[in-house]
């Protein structure tokens, strides 16, 4: 097994996190010393289900809400899709509303929901990635069963208006579900405040490990499992807990919580700090989605006249991890479909990196990927059949859109 060398620069926070320290120690015993089944009525497995009870206790701490809320899965893609095949199977409707830049979690199961005769309304989004809310509101109608946005978008990072979408379901007697896997521990998530009835987390996004997801399905909102089993969750999600993710999962939402205000601003700045150094020593780069209304660490760069990938091979040569998207979409030939619906033709698309930091980040790291690049981007131009094509100084960072 290859070790992770000691100077690498990881810039890829929205497609997964490290594993905290602090996660890792909780652990631990509960894949050693305490492996009872939660289940189980004498005392070994009963502690271990006391266990389950505390992490429980302390996501719904995070997310603002009770904590017979919360159901443990097995990751967002999970929630995700449970939470759209619930609201189908106890609403008696058909019809679903959702975004063409959901992740694919969400666009790929609609997708085949459609294809089985259920009709969904795909909503297009303007080219900073922002949703019409008016759109929203037409959308819904006496069949449907369900509206799904995402709460921050995991390309782009752009936040969708939540409490708004939120209110305008409410008002129609509609069902609402976020996809929230990129919200939590980078923005403010309030579910006592939000009228979201269904919204999704994955642990591995907030420095958890990979493996376990949450699904909040509020009190009141009808809920049908499609994972049947020995009841587990309340019967919400058959099978036996992955108990020590579990116990990870909660020790990570205390250290959500902590400090949250101070770590995203200090994430914003090392993002803003990297996004102007790009822009104003790289001719032909932009922004992509909206610069005010995103998460603070997520910042897309489309690069003129090269492939994106042929970037990310130079800059994994030099220790520096950055994505072109999703990384659940990685390997496809086709350009983001989250880029190409706010508009980018797809040299544009195909041309545009993601660079996603954490708390970890350090101003180091910054300073290094940013003097890194020039050089790199100049070789592929160098390179490029278009390389005669001369591109102008970009505007002022702050007449990017």
């Amino acid at each position: 097994m290859e070790t992770r060398p000691r100077d690498i620069i990881y810039l890829d926070n929205n497609a997964t996190t490290r594993v905290a320290p602090e996660v890792f120690e909780a652990m631990v015993p509960f894949l050693t010393e305490f492996y009872g089944n939660p289940s189980s009525v004498y005392t070994f497995g009963a502690q271990v289900g006391r266990a389950i009870d505390a992490a429980r206790e302390r996501v719904a701490a995070l997310l603002g809400c009770d904590p017979a809320e919360i159901v443990f899965t097995g990751c967002g893609t999970e929630s995700d899709n449970a939470a759209i095949n619930s609201a189908i199977r106890t609403s008696g409707r058909q019809h679903i509303v959702t975004t063409r830049v959901e992740h694919s979690a969400i666009t790929r199961h609609c997708a085949a929901l459609e294809r089985s005769g259920h009709p969904v309304t795909w909503l297009d989004v303007d080219p900073g990635g922002l949703l019409d809310m008016s759109a929203v509101e037409r959308a819904i109608g006496p069949t449907t069963a369900i509206v799904s946005a995402m709460w921050a978008n995991n390309e782009t990072g752009v936040l969708f208006p939540i409490d708004e979408i939120a209110d305008i379901c409410r008002s129609k007697g509609v069902l609402f579900h976020t996809d929230a896997v990129q919200a939590l521990g980078k923005a403010p998530v309030d579910l006592a405040r939000a009228n979201v009835d269904l919204a999704s987390f994955s642990g591995h996004k907030f420095h958890a490990p990979k493996g376990v997801g949450i699904l909040f399905v509020r009190k009141g909102t009808r809920f049908a499992s499609h994972i049947l089993g020995g009841g587990q969750e309340k019967g919400r999600r058959g099978g036996t807990e992955n108990t020590a993710s579990i116990v990870g999962l909660g020790r990570a939402a205390e250290l959500a919580m902590e400090g949250l205000a101070d770590r995203r601003a200090r994430v914003c700045r090392l993002r803003d700090k990297l996004e102007d150094a790009i822009l104003a020593s790289i001719p032909g780069t932009r922004v992509n989605g909206d610069r005010q209304r995103r998460l603070p660490n997520t910042s897309n760069i489309s690069f003129a006249h090269i492939e994106a990938e042929s970037l990310l091979l130079e800059l994994d040569r030099h220790g520096i991890c950055a994505s072109s998207g999703s990384a659940c979409t990685t390997g496809s030939l086709e350009p983001s479909h989250v880029l190409t619906a706010m508009g980018l033709d797809s040299p544009a698309a195909r041309a545009s990196i993601r660079f996603s930091l954490s708390g970890y980040t350090t101003d180091a790291e910054i300073d290094r990927t940013a003097e890194t690049l020039p050089a790199l981007v100049a070789k592929l131009r160098a390179a490029s059949p278009r390389r005669s094509l001369k591109l102008s100084p970009n505007r002022p960072p702050s007449l990017q859109f």
